[in-house]
């Protein structure tokens, strides 16, 4: 047995019923052999049992009140993963379907991901089972405040600085900065996300979509293609989805199908964004309220089939394992030429091989939705200095890291014998700069 296979069983035996992070390992060590046969160093010093363990994983529940005066509890979660190349750095998510697996699959990737952008960044994540959805402000800041008042000790400026994820957008993190605020008497660069009247950086809300098609560009030029008059797709309605959007249009292409959690809907005129930007950002509505002022688009229930809805190029949004072999198999038989993650694992490994095999440009989340956290980043360095830049500047920078992160991957991956595989290149990629402060700073 090799060792990634012998360490693999370990984590199965270690942590039976988390397949989320199970997954995430797998991809990741899988990609790893390589460098393992290159540098039996890091074997020697534990980096690989190392790196799959996180350094804090903590659990704690969450008492608030709801507006009928009734006590509500609900599980939050930290998981502090790798402080290694700086402080622990990862979005909040709060949703019904979170659990320890789900966060510290998230946190996992998120060394990874931080580890591309360049910037000194560590990887974390966090969040709730807490279900914002129907809930009115006054829950939501009752949950926040609440959820805060025990995360405030485990994080801070130069420590752990957590960010939004899904549920988690301007007012849950405008909440959670006000009590911790409140609790520790600081005001410091804890949270990213906020307000740009309160330190949030100019470019945030735009920069995971922007990123994720910056991304896809230069994937696109290795084979003398671009956006300009190509069909496609984006699961999803959220931030990254709109803003995905927003920049393929700019780009010359058009946008034909977008969802929610409910179903997805196709507009073969193209997606009217201001129309998606009106019902998802004012007013919180789902999808099908879409056909109400555009009477040619189609509507279907279930989010699951909008992968048969021919495309150039898929841009995944919404979640994990929403690509699954089969519809990877649909997407490469109606034409598809790239996919790029703007989710966090939104194709299964089943799905990823499929659109390996039959050369479909292929952009892993962990690489193509950098974005956002390399924008948090640059919040952080603007909170540090008490300044901040113009939309343009963090703009520029966004796409400088993006065609770097993908630079580092494509080198990557010919380095070690797997050209044109970004899988392979975006893990090695991040992770030799995290093994390497790792082997430096000893066995801590």
């Amino acid at each position: 047995m090799s060792y990634a296979n012998d360490l693999m069983q370990r984590l199965i035996k270690r942590n039976p019923h988390q397949p989320e992070f199970l997954q995430a390992a797998q991809e990741v060590l899988d990609s790893l052999e390589p460098v393992m046969e290159r540098h039996p160093e890091f074997i020697d010093a534990g980096i690989f049992e190392r790196i799959v363990e996180p350094e804090r994983q903590i659990i704690f529940r969450v008492p608030w009140v709801d507006d009928r005066g009734e006590v509500q509890v609900n599980r939050g979660f930290r998981v502090e993963f790798s402080s290694a190349i700086g402080p622990y750095k990862g979005g909040l998510r709060f949703h019904p379907s979170v659990n320890l697996s789900v966060i510290k699959f998230l946190g996992f990737e998120q060394i990874f991901k931080n580890s591309l952008t360049g910037l000194p960044i560590g990887g974390g994540k966090g969040g709730s089972d807490f279900d914002p959805k129907g809930k009115s402000d006054e829950e939501v800041m009752r949950f926040c405040q609440s959820f805060m008042t025990e995360l405030y000790r485990h994080i801070g400026a130069d420590t752990d600085v957590p960010a939004g994820d899904i549920g988690v957008g301007g007012r849950e993190i405008g909440y959670l900065f006000g009590q911790y605020k409140r609790i520790v008497n600081r005001f410091e660069g804890v949270l990213t996300g906020k307000g740009v009247t309160w330190g949030g950086s100019l470019g945030r809300t735009e920069a995971t979509g922007f990123g994720l098609v910056y991304f896809v560009e230069e994937m696109l030029k290795t084979r003398g293609e671009s956006f300009a008059g190509k069909r496609v797709v984006i699961s999803g309605s959220g931030n990254v989805a709109i803003y995905a959007a927003q920049k393929v249009k700019q780009l010359g292409g058009q946008v034909v199908a977008m969802s929610d959690s409910n179903g997805y809907f196709v507009d073969e005129e193209g997606v009217n964004l201001d129309t998606i930007k009106s019902l998802k950002e004012v007013h919180r509505k789902r999808c099908k309220e879409y056909l109400a002022l555009h009477k040619q688009a189609l509507y279907y229930e279930g989010c699951d089939d909008i992968w048969n809805v021919p495309c150039d190029i898929a841009l995944p949004c919404a979640t994990q394992n929403e690509i699954d072999e089969q519809a990877a198999k649909t997407m490469v038989a109606n034409g598809c030429i790239a996919v790029g993650e703007g989710a966090n694992m939104p194709s299964t490994p089943q799905a990823v091989k499929v659109f390996l095999d039959h050369e479909v440009l292929f952009g892993p989340g962990k690489a193509a939705n950098a974005g956002g956290v390399a924008v948090s980043a640059l919040e952080m360095s603007q909170n540090s200095m008490r300044y901040s830049w113009t939309f343009d500047e963090v703009d520029t920078k966004l796409k400088d890291i993006m065609v770097d992160i993908h630079k580092k991957s494509y080198q990557a991956a010919n380095d070690y014998g797997y050209s044109g595989n970004l899988v392979v290149g975006a893990n090695i990629a991040g992770f030799l700069k995290v093994a390497e402060a790792m082997y430096s700073q000893g066995i801590v």
